[in-house]
């Protein structure tokens, strides 16, 4: 993949500056490219952090000083009793003048919002990265699982979720050795369970879980998302007789709750 490519159209496709077939184009690739679509991701994640920035405005007094100076001629002209009609040369090179400065420093803003543009964009794509990669550090420390624990809570910090990162998480949340940091996968997860890869994950989850604390909690969520298609499994759980009390009773809530 391109990648300066791809990040030069899909800046365009977010800012809706793409025109109909260009846009085709990159929602196929979103569809079925996973690294475009993770591109897209990160992306994204930047320029909404970019939308909440203050937009550069240039000062009016340039314009103020222009038209005080225009005036100023004008009134020199009507008091030597010359038509309005026939300005000297002075004020249209005092006109010319001021309009060239303006549009200079209307370029100028331009040109200095733009790089201030790459370069936020640059940091903060180089942020999301430097995340990523303190997060996968810390959750593959098999030694402390605290470190685990920290390395699930930089989740918190994306706005987002691409494949690597929800496919990371819902293996900690189904296998990692202890209880806390499952807990702790299976709320990171929680925050984006309005994706369908995330809830299909979840789904599949109820039926690998076999800690009873990860159990509840799952159950809860899933009846939170108003997941019907879970009720055949938390049946399975009321029938099964190695469940715990305490369990059972969660599914047997959801059920009611879900039906």
């Amino acid at each position: 993949m391109d990648k300066e490519k791809w990040e030069s159209r899909l800046i365009d496709y977010i800012d809706g500056k793409s025109d109909e077939r260009e846009r085709m184009e990159v929602a196929h690739a979103l569809e079925h490219d996973p690294e475009v679509r993770q591109l897209y991701q990160q992306l994204n994640e930047v320029i909404q952090a970019m939308d909440s920035a203050s937009a550069l405005e240039p000062s009016g007094k340039l314009k103020a000083a222009f038209e005080k100076a225009l005036e100023e001629e004008l009134a020199g002209i009507q008091s030597k009793k010359i038509r309005p009609l026939y300005l000297s040369p002075l004020v249209y090179r005092i006109a010319a003048g001021f309009a060239l400065v303006i549009l200079s420093v209307g370029i100028g803003y331009w040109v200095i919002k733009n790089q201030e543009r790459e370069r936020e964009l640059a940091d903060l794509r180089k942020q999301v990265e430097d995340n990523r990669n303190m997060m996968l550090a810390m959750i593959d420390n098999q030694q402390s699982a605290s470190q685990r624990m920290k390395g699930v809570s930089v989740a918190y910090e994306f706005e987002r979720a691409d494949d690597e990162i929800v496919s990371i998480l819902v293996k900690t949340m189904n296998e990692d050795v202890s209880t806390n940091v499952r807990l702790a996968a299976l709320e990171a997860l929680s925050k984006f369970m309005d994706e369908n890869r995330v809830r299909t994950s979840l789904i599949q989850s109820l039926s690998q879980q076999k800690d009873p604390v990860v159990q509840i909690a799952l159950i809860q969520l899933l009846v939170k998302m108003k997941e019907k298609g879970v009720i055949d499994q938390l049946e399975k759980i009321t029938k099964d007789a190695s469940t715990m009390k305490a369990v059972k009773d969660e599914a047997y809530s959801g059920i009611l709750k879900l039906s």
